[in-house]
């Protein structure tokens, strides 16, 4: 059965929110990572850190969710394209754990912090760029034969998956910057408003350079995108980006603390809107749709049920936490 209310496309929702969410709330703690070299050694890097220290570890719960949902409601999509980005996905898995033990020793080992800030900043880097070559390589297409991946290993290497790779750096950097402007106050402050600034141009840079790019990776792209009347709809996209960057731009210019990392989301939700224009209903691009990759019925609604459950408990826990550590944020440790 295909439609708009069915078990698969429920669970393609459920899989594109728990992405959303992950990049939401990982994306700004991994932005920091990457920004952290430009940050004074001592209590200004300490106060950066602590804007994240009580809830980087939680951020993740969604990547868990994202991949293991994919594999348990997509199985055939996991199987194919699992082979295809190997490389990439494991660059980001080891990434991330050199990052999550870099971000706990500096405090636990000050005679060697300036060692793991460059390994936190390391592991932030290389796991923003893989997420990134990973998202491309899936975006550009992934060769199948039956049903399997029928391609070499280092298909997912071409320019446009390093472009995307780039762009994601950029992208998760300005979450960074304005996620520290709503933390901050003083100097530290001052300087992610002109941080964000200039990553503000970049990212748009970005999107602009991505967005030309990608209806030419495939005619079903280019249809998705300009078919009549189909082009009122995905018309709306880029209007609404230009919205938001005047919006940015403006909070910027007024001294705004909220409203800068609010556009910055909006950015990466379109984002995430256009991805979901270029290949929905495929699940692996211009290969498999998510009806054919899908679990059996009896598989997917007994994973709903544990999902509908499990999701609020998360979201909850997730805005207690945040509730808690609202507000300005100190040097001084949590550890």
């Amino acid at each position: 059965m295909t439609g708009f209310f069915d078990l698969p496309t429920i669970w393609a929702f459920v899989i594109a929110f728990a992405v959303f969410a992950y990049v939401v709330m990982d994306g700004f703690d991994l932005g920091l990572g990457i920004l952290f070299p430009g940050f004074e050694p001592g209590p200004e890097r300490n106060r950066v850190m602590n804007t994240v220290a009580p809830v980087w570890d939680g951020n993740e719960t969604w990547l868990v969710l994202g991949g293991g949902g994919l594999m348990a409601a997509f199985p055939l999509a996991y199987a194919i394209v699992l082979p295809a980005l190997y490389a990439p996905i494991i660059a980001m898995l080891l990434a991330l754990i050199f990052r999550g033990v870099a971000f706990e020793f500096r405090w636990r080992d000050p005679r060697h912090r300036r060692t793991w800030d460059i390994a936190f900043t390391a592991g932030s880097v290389v796991a923003t760029f893989a997420q990134g070559v990973t998202l491309g390589a899936l975006l550009q297409g992934i060769a199948v034969e039956g049903r399997a991946y029928a391609g070499g290993w280092w298909d997912w290497l071409t320019p446009f998956s390093l472009l995307v790779g780039a762009s994601l750096v950029v992208g998760y950097a300005l979450l960074g910057a304005t996620w520290l402007i709503m933390k901050t106050d003083g100097v530290l402050q001052l300087k992610c408003y002109t941080l964000a600034r200039n990553l503000g141009i970049a990212t748009l840079i970005c999107m602009a350079a991505v967005s030309a790019a990608t209806p030419f990776l495939s005619g079903a792209y280019y249809e998705a995108w300009f078919a009549w009347p189909r082009v009122l709809f995905t018309a709306q996209v880029p209007l609404l980006v230009l919205i938001c960057t005047v919006v940015f731009f403006i909070g910027l210019r007024r001294g705004w603390e909220f409203m800068p990392f609010l556009m910055a989301l909006a950015f990466f939700t379109l984002g995430l809107i256009g991805l979901g224009v270029s290949i929905f209903p495929n699940i692996v691009p211009q290969a498999v749709t998510i009806w054919q990759a899908a679990a059996p019925d009896d598989s997917l609604i007994f994973m709903l049920v544990g999902a509908v459950v499990l999701i609020p408990i998360i979201l909850a826990y997730t805005g207690y936490a945040y509730w808690v550590f609202r507000g300005k944020t100190g040097h001084e440790g949590y550890h």
